[in-house]
């Protein structure tokens, strides 16, 4: 995510209501959660009387524990009724902010779905994991404590007013005089707060970005001897986060002060009131004590809404993340529904062009791929083979020119359908944490072990995963840590090909294995798919000349094609290429 200024108050209050119109999704736990909120406020009334009932009756008036013991026995089990209820609400609040955690990040990952690799791509990975990490987990604290008690401070204030007025309607009046200085001065010291919170989680969000990118790029930094400069940099951004975050906590403790501070002078006059009218005796003893009983408990809330109140500028700090994703336009694709053939035979790419924002692309491309022909695509970085690869998966839409499947246009397709029928290794595949057959069996889950191992014999991955502890059951880190680059191409080439696509697309698939281990796992594609229509993207000019064609690329234009001896023969780029390669390699 690109650096931007943190949201202005307008853009705040908009977030927040984003953030509300979540609510929906906790179905109707979040309610159930008010509600017990509302019956844990009858109930502390209620026990509160009672035991200003009893003080009054015993002190007083003298009453034996004989009278007293009813309401003895009934204080205590409102004491645990109320306990009880508070648990809860407290269990419906998380179970409703679960939920909703949930369902934001599934929408989220939906979304990034379906705006594509490409877009992606464009993004710092580190954003984006920290939208779905630290943001939703953010979201959680919101739902479960701040909106909850949002919604408590218009309901148990009330009902302790109403339950007062009746006994004390002096009381009743001064809590209700001062009630809005509370959160008005909160307000006040808040809005600051937001200000610096908000800059706070953009500094923590840039922070994570920059550091996830500097740890991807570790090796190059340390080959061109960066690394301590990153270092100095990341030390930058660090210390500014510290002073930022050292900030919105002095001003969090200034607003929780004016909050005490103000709800103790409240609670205080109610007491000297009291105190005077007892004194003077125009008040009974027993409402005297009730109203002092429920003065803290009526200001309770607003200072438990200020403990919760950095949950709501975290929530909507993190929300620029969310809607950046969420509002993110999603690429054009394929809308059409024909459904293809079981098996295609045949992939035309008719004057293709296609040109990115920043620059690079493809243009006017005509090429054609059968059914049981390799085709090579070679070009040196930059010439636009990727692109070529993107367009056919449908990642990406051609800006003019078209591509055919068995003479249908592909945008007229059911994309998924068509996505089916490809085995697709990128240049820098991922594997993930999990076993080597859960990795290799990503995308079907139900195959078969022989099925398995027939498609890691065929990327030339079975050799090394039988001398492992476990061998296909070897449990791997995130990003395949625990094997090398060569080892993760081949088990990433092994889930390309298991399922025996009819279109096999190959970025760069020979790029981190020796020249030996390329040749055979590019000759058993062949031998083992021979009804596949084979593309392989690659600069190594010894592997193209292994296929039936080859196409040379340069700066996004095609400029020579033919058979691999056809270019040598004419002495052209292709040519070149593979003469520079072999000299290199003397």
């Amino acid at each position: 995510m690109s650096a931007s200024a943190p949201p202005s108050g307008i853009a705040a209050r908009l977030a927040e209501r984003w953030l509300s119109s979540l609510r929906r999704q906790a179905g109707g736990l979040f309610s159930l959660s008010i509600s017990m909120a509302t019956l844990n406020a009858v109930l502390m009334i209620a026990q509160y009387w009672l035991l200003a009932w009893l003080i009054d009756k015993a002190v007083l008036e003298g009453k034996s524990f004989t009278q007293l013991m009813p309401c003895l026995w009934l204080l205590p089990l409102v004491m645990l009724l109320r306990a009880g209820v508070d648990v809860l609400r407290q269990g419906f609040a998380f179970e409703a902010s679960a939920r909703i955690r949930q369902g934001l990040r599934n929408m989220l990952l939906e979304r990034i779905a379906a705006l594509g690799p490409t877009w992606s791509q464009s993004q710092r990975t580190g954003s984006i994991a920290n939208s779905l990490s630290e943001g939703v987990e953010a979201i959680e604290a919101y739902f479960s404590g701040f909106l909850p008690q949002k919604i408590i401070i218009g309901i148990v204030p009330i009902a302790i007013l109403v339950a007062l007025f009746p006994f004390d309607w002096v009381s009743g009046l001064i809590m209700l005089i001062t009630a809005p200085l509370v959160p008005l001065f909160m307000i006040v010291v808040g809005k600051g707060a937001e200000k610096v919170s908000l800059k706070q989680w953009h500094k923590l969000n840039l922070m994570s970005a920059h550091f996830f990118d500097v740890i991807a790029g570790l090796t190059t930094l340390r080959q061109t001897n960066a690394a301590r400069r990153q270092a100095n940099i990341i030390a930058a951004i660090s210390d500014s986060y510290r002073q930022t975050t050292m900030k919105v906590l002095r001003l969090a403790f200034l607003s929780s002060l004016v909050l005490e501070f103000f709800a103790t002078i409240s609670t205080a006059m109610v007491a000297v009131y009291v105190g005077f009218r007892l004194f003077y005796g125009e008040m009974g003893f027993l409402p005297g004590l009730f109203a002092l009983l429920l003065a803290p408990e009526f200001f309770r809330p607003l200072r438990d809404l200020g403990t919760h109140y950095h949950a709501r500028m975290d929530a909507i700090g993190a929300t620029e993340g969310f809607l950046a994703i969420l509002n993110a336009e999603v690429p054009a694709s394929s809308q059409g529904s024909l459904a293809l053939p079981a098996k295609p035979r045949e992939i035309k790419i008719e004057g293709v062009s296609y040109q990115y924002e920043e620059g690079g692309g493809v243009t006017d491309i005509t090429l054609t791929l059968r059914a049981g022909e390799t085709l090579a695509i070679v070009g040196t970085s930059g010439a636009g083979k990727t692109t070529l690869s993107r367009l056919l998966l449908g990642f990406i839409q051609p800006t003019s020119g078209r591509i055919l499947i068995d003479g249908c246009d592909l945008s007229s397709l059911d994309l998924p359908a068509w996505q089916q029928h490809i085995g697709w290794l990128p240049q820098r595949p991922t594997l993930f944490a999990g076993s080597i057959a859960e990795n290799i069996r990503l995308s079907r889950p139900g195959i078969s072990t022989e099925a398995i191992a027939a498609a890691a014999q065929l990327a030339q991955a079975d050799g090394f995963i039988q001398s492992l502890p476990a061998q296909y059951g070897y449990s791997l880190g995130d990003g395949g840590q625990g094997l090398s680059g060569g080892q993760i191409q081949r088990i990433a080439m092994a889930r390309a090909i298991l399922n025996a696509p009819s279109v096999v697309i190959l970025d760069e698939p020979t790029v981190a294995l020796d020249s030996g281990t390329a040749q055979r796992m590019i000759a058993a594609l062949s031998d083992r798919l021979p009804d596949s229509a084979r593309l392989i993207i690659t600069h190594d000019t010894e592997i193209a000349a292994k296929a039936d064609r080859v196409v040379v690329l340069e700066r996004g234009r095609m400029i020579e094609s033919g058979t691999p001896q056809a270019l040598r023969d004419q002495a052209g780029l292709f040519a070149e290429l593979e003469r520079l390669q072999k000299g290199a390699i003397v």
